[in-house]
């Protein structure tokens, strides 16, 4: 008599946020299709086992394997749902954390900022002393409304925009991005990083990373260099 070979499989899922939700439910359908198809084992090798061949047994090394495939393969199921529960947990600790920054002021890796009641501020950081740096401040269309030329020292350095164009004429508040082009007393070009400060007026939970609100910029939770609590708070 034919050997009968019964064999399932199941496929891993790794999940993050609302996602851990489909995979408990793919994780419960995988689970049903491994008791139906081991149900159905046991089933055909008990038929099997009822009427072998008592000159030609069956082998109880294939079944016994087959026996600890199925072993393996809902040991791998629950593997994945204490996987899925991690990162939930996961998660839901990394928001709680993030929520700490509300009403911190924060400096964060980044370029865009808001310029409101004339004012928007970044830091510059250059690697060693700029001889030449071009500094040029866009609107959120791309539009350069200010550009400036100047000397670097090494390290950070705050700077601040007054909200005027070139010509003197205040524009309209809102978000705007900064970029440098710097070169050191040899002429060879250097990368100055920009910064930008904040404090902190709510976090954004959406993504697989919170995202801070400082204004009207977003900035990735690990973009952030430093955290401070405003005095007086």
């Amino acid at each position: 008599m034919p050997t009968i070979s019964a064999t399932t499989k199941t496929t891993g899922t790794t999940t993050t946020g609302a996602a851990s939700t489909a995979a408990a439910a793919k994780t419960g359908t995988t689970k049903q299709t491994l008791a139906g198809n081991f149900d159905q084992f046991l089933t055909l090798l008990t038929t099997q086992l009822k009427n072998q061949n008592p000159l030609d047994p069956l082998n109880t090394n294939d079944f016994t394997n087959q026996l600890v495939q199925f072993a393996s393969v809902e040991q791998q199921i629950k593997s994945n749902d204490t996987l899925a529960s991690l990162l939930s947990a996961t998660k839901a600790s990394t928001a709680t954390n993030a929520l700490a920054f509300v009403g911190m002021s924060v400096t964060a890796d980044g370029t865009s900022t808001t310029l409101a009641g004339g004012k928007a501020s970044w830091v510059l950081s250059a690697p060693r002393n700029a001889a030449q740096a071009t500094v040029t401040i866009k609107n959120d269309k791309g539009e350069a409304v200010y550009t400036e030329n100047r000397g670097l020292a090494a390290g950070d350095q705050p700077f601040t925009w007054n909200g005027r164009s070139n010509a003197g004429t205040p524009v309209l508040d809102g978000q705007y991005s900064i970029s440098v082009i710097a070169q050191d007393s040899t002429g060879a070009a250097m990368t100055v990083s920009t910064q930008i400060t904040g404090t902190v007026d709510s976090v954004d939970l959406s993504g697989t990373t919170p995202a801070l609100r400082i204004g009207n910029a977003t900035v990735p939770i690990d973009k952030v260099k430093t955290m401070r609590r405003p005095l007086g708070t």
